[in-house]
């Protein structure tokens, strides 16, 4: 019993026993706080997500951007109007129930001529002259019919199917130009995201640079200015990491905007490699441009629906023959019986001073003339286009080459003065000056891979081919 004691109140036992014990509960405390300060939310909720594809953020763009619904509301608005214009060979034909009463001379004349309740006594003086109040109900049916307008109206029919056509046009040119701007804020947050990367994994090195500069300044290895030069170093590589989370938050504004989704959460991004795109000679590219660019179908289709107009302007000269009819039922009370009566005919329609027709005429000429200057116009700024885009693939494409043998040769070097630096071999610029060239290596780098991926795209856009499964080869 004495010894079981001893061993519960022994001093070499309980200093050694709880020491441990407070040690392993402060650790255990201090990585929970570590892993609860590096939990990020937003950034679990990306991770636990599916990747949002390129091609998937297209269709969503196409399906909410407030530029492809005005596109779409415009091609409806064409396509009424072609149907409008095809009511113009049709008959029009009108009913009206007409009430009335009165006691005007000529008024209770007539209605009591179309009642058929004319009498003996209605020929009286007294009763032509100051007849009585009386009423009628008219029930009326009235068409008339265009029948020739020298082809006006045919005219203006295939003016409207144009103008269809070119609305249809337009919002393949409208699509192209979404599909082409999703493409550039989806690589933005891309580049971005390896920007932060990159900043990210400089601020470490140079965090760890800074505590081996420390420990080589304790030993007497490295004089005080290397650690200031440290400590600068590990500033401005913060700055730089703040800089570029700014730039992907932007980024992924860029991209909400892009596709019409304000509260696009942040999510993952299905990463585009680099990779090396089809090419094709600058003669072969200006020859597809002019045979698929939409925004030149658009404007040949609006040329042609010009010329129609026109036309029909100068068919706005010639005679119109229309014909009319009329069948009528006049009763003293609504369901009452009465009189009925018809007329029918046709009419030929001259005018003689056509003042306003020679305007209309002058408007659509000039409205014609500035369509094939426009035509001309946008032919010359597509040739300049496709040449531009053309070029800054192959500059892109050889951007990366160079990029991506810099960025290898910056790294190997760094290594090197590295270990020449930690041998004493070296100074503390020249380390840092081997940091901001592996640096800048990288940025070019991840750059070049952006600047070629939407070169491509824009290529694709000039010669009027980015269409969503095009933009999906990009991916």
């Amino acid at each position: 019993m004495s010894c079981m004691n001893t061993t519960r109140t022994s001093p070499l036992f309980r200093p050694w026993r709880r020491p441990a014990l407070t040690r392993a509960l402060v650790l255990a405390l201090a990585a929970l706080v570590v892993a609860a300060s590096a939990w990020d939310p937003a950034a679990a909720r990306a991770q636990a997500q599916e990747p949002l594809t390129l091609r998937q953020a297209i269709q969503q763009a196409l399906g909410q951007s407030p530029d492809a619904a005005i596109a779409r509301a415009g091609t409806l608005e064409a396509r009424a109007g072609a149907s409008l214009a095809r009511t113009m060979l049709l008959p029009q034909l009108s009913f009206t129930e007409d009430i009335s009463r009165g006691d005007d001379p000529v008024y209770v004349f007539g209605s009591r001529l179309r009642q058929q309740q004319f009498t003996q006594a209605s020929f009286a003086l007294n009763a032509l002259n100051k007849p009585q109040p009386i009423g009628n109900f008219a029930t009326r049916f009235s068409g008339q019919w265009l029948a020739f307008d020298f082809f006006k109206t045919q005219r203006t029919i295939r003016s409207a199917d144009q103008m269809r056509q070119s609305a249809a046009s337009g919002a393949q040119a409208v699509n192209q130009k979404i599909v082409l701007d999703v493409v550039a804020a989806y690589q933005s947050i891309l580049y971005a995201e390896r920007q932060v990367d990159v900043a990210q994994h400089e601020q470490d090195t140079a965090a760890a640079l800074l505590s081996s500069v420390d420990d080589r300044v304790k030993a007497g290895l490295a004089v005080e200015s290397d650690r200031m030069s440290a400590q600068v170093n590990v500033a401005a590589r913060k700055q730089e990491l703040i800089a570029a989370q700014g730039n992907l938050e932007i980024a992924w504004t860029q991209l909400r905007v892009a596709m019409g989704a304000p509260d696009l959460p942040i999510t993952r991004l299905e990463p585009i490699q680099p990779r090396d795109f089809p090419q094709k000679p600058l003669e072969e590219e200006l020859a597809t441009a002019v045979k698929t660019r939409p925004d030149l179908a658009a404007l040949a289709h609006a040329q042609s629906a010009q010329n129609a107009a026109v036309g029909a302007a100068r068919s706005d000269f010639a005679p119109r023959i229309s014909a009319y009819g009329n069948w009528e039922q006049d009763r003293p009370t609504f369901a009452g019986s009465g009189g009925n009566n018809w007329v029918a005919g046709a009419q030929v329609t001259i005018d003689i001073l056509p003042f306003a027709r020679r305007a209309q005429l002058a408007q659509q000429s000039a409205a014609k003339l500035r369509l094939d200057a426009e035509m001309n116009s946008s032919r010359q700024q597509t040739r300049l286009q496709v040449s531009q885009a053309h070029i800054q693939r192959q500059t892109a494409l050889l951007s990366l080459d160079t990029a991506r043998a810099a960025m290898d040769q910056s790294a190997e070097s760094l290594r090197i003065l590295r270990n020449r630096y930690g041998a004493g071999l070296a100074t503390m610029t020249d380390l840092l000056r081997a940091e901001d060239a592996e640096r800048q290596a990288q940025t070019n780098y991840w750059q070049a891979v952006y600047g070629n991926a939407v070169a491509y795209a824009q290529l694709l856009f000039a010669t009027g081919t980015l269409t969503p499964d095009a933009a999906e080869d990009l991916q």
